[in-house]
């Protein structure tokens, strides 16, 4: 890699005495780092969101404003996949740090530049450059994970990691709340306050996060736990160039495309629901500001016990195997999604519900398909490997959540929009049947080799 994202070198090994308490430290720091970090990307992702409202006020439509939505999804899906590879190759303290400095300027510029909302193909530009440096925090947190964490620990840890874009996405509710009372109700404050703070993380970020263990004078994670993923040996611990992670790792790994797959239909609930609740609040249920900003706060926040829960059912409930898991949750998200459609105007409380149980449900299954990722491609490959389910996430399915339902609504109502969404929960159960018999092939397949050896 170049320049400052270049891998930093390994160093002499410390003594022994020494590993326990650096290692112990250590982790315990790169933990805060990358998850305040990537919270800290989620502050500059959604804003535009609690903004349009607003920008419809000014004569824009849903679909106007579903196409420069859509930018997001396209260029964070590219990203993703792209500076995934990037990332593989880089040291995460400046590569993490690099891609939030940079999202908050995008939005420090729709924040204090009238041109920035001004017509839709500036918003299309500026919200395509922050999806792009948006999808520099996902692999550079995973690489982060797969060098310090050995895989009996790395269920535990992505899954609570995994909670910190809920935290990041649900405090700019709160956040826009504060400015619009700070600021003689400037709705521009949905982006440059929380751009403000992101900066702020940022600068935490460079100073917590730091490149493998190696490179700190530590052992390989695998050697100090003494846990070896399949087919271990020391090629695991050399770079890899970008040809070998595609060709090697990822164009022709099945089981990961099929989750790949899945991601478009999962993302695009997660979406269509998300990015559309100020809006559909407001209009078909009468929602004032301070209700769809809460709602938008507890929605992603929501997500927070679920992952939890999700990553404990399929690490204690289904032995390690993720896809049942994910099953049962998008069956409960589809019940969920049902009651936000048929609830009459006048019930509020029922909407609430509805929307945290979704946001309590939708990010189970985003965090099992990522950690799945992860499992499926070794450490040096990691970043690329999630990089393909994000990239079939957005631009198959947050795409479609901002454009295509923005063009839907205003053809056919909410109720058109609502169909698209029920449709997308059931497709997305098929395609983790789908997963999970893949899954089950590859553990039998697995314990037969095991056995053969043991012969």
């Amino acid at each position: 890699m170049f320049g400052i994202f270049k891998p930093k070198a390994h160093i002499a090994p410390l003594e022994n005495s020494k590993v326990d308490s650096t290692y112990s430290r250590l982790r315990w720091q790169l933990f805060f780092g990358i998850f305040f970090g990537y919270a800290g990307y989620y502050l500059v992702r959604k804003n535009f969101s609690l903004a349009m409202p607003y920008l419809i006020d000014e004569g824009f439509s849903r679909g106007e404003l579903g196409v420069a939505l859509a930018a997001v999804s396209i260029a964070y899906g590219l990203s993703k996949f792209l500076m995934g590879n990037v990332s593989d190759r880089s040291n995460p303290r400046y590569f993490l740090t690099a891609g939030l400095v940079m999202s908050s300027l995008v939005m420090l510029c729709f924040g204090f530049m009238p041109w920035a909302t001004g017509s839709v193909a500036a918003m299309f530009i500026l919200l395509f450059l922050n999806g792009w440096f948006q999808g520099m925090g996902w692999p550079a947190c995973g690489r982060t994970m797969v060098h310090w964490w050995s895989r009996k620990e790395r269920g535990e840890i992505v899954s609570v990691w995994n909670v910190a874009h809920n935290v990041g996405g649900g405090l700019i509710g709160p956040m826009f709340i504060l400015g619009l009372w700070a600021f003689n109700d400037d709705w521009r404050t949905a982006f440059y306050v929380p751009a403000l703070f992101a900066l702020l993380v940022a600068f935490f970020v460079w100073l917590t996060v730091r490149d493998t263990p190696q490179s700190c004078g530590l052992p390989p994670i695998e050697e100090y736990k003494d846990d070896y993923p399949d087919g271990y040996d020391k090629s695991f611990e050399t770079e890899m160039t970008a040809k070998e992670i595609f060709f090697k790792y990822i164009f022709n790994n099945k089981l990961l495309w099929s989750i790949a797959i899945a991601n478009a239909f999962v993302y695009l609930i997660r979406y269509g629901v998300l990015d559309w609740a100020p809006v559909y609040l407001k209009e078909a249920k009468g929602f004032s500001v301070d209700k769809t900003s809460w709602a938008y706060f507890l929605y992603e926040w929501a997500g927070i016990p679920g992952t939890l829960l999700c990553g404990w059912i399929s690490d204690k409930l289904f032995k390690g195997r993720r896809a049942p898991a994910g099953i049962l949750f998008m069956v409960l998200v589809t019940l969920a999604v049902l009651v936000y459609w048929f609830n009459p105007a006048g019930n509020p409380t029922i909407d609430m519900l509805a929307l945290i149980a979704i946001g309590f449900l939708i990010y189970g299954p985003v965090m099992l398909i990522g950690l799945y990722a992860l499992e499926l491609a070794p450490k040096k490959a990691a970043g690329t490997a999630a990089g393909l389910t994000g990239l079939f996430g957005y631009l198959g399915g947050a795409v479609a959540a901002n454009a295509v339902l923005g063009y839907t609504v205003d053809l056919y109502g909410w109720d058109g929009g609502f169909i698209i969404l029920v449709g997308s929960c059931v497709t997305s159960i098929v395609c983790f049947v789908y997963a999970l018999l893949g899954e089950r092939a590859l553990h039998e397949r697995k314990a037969k080799e095991k056995a053969a050896l043991a012969q």
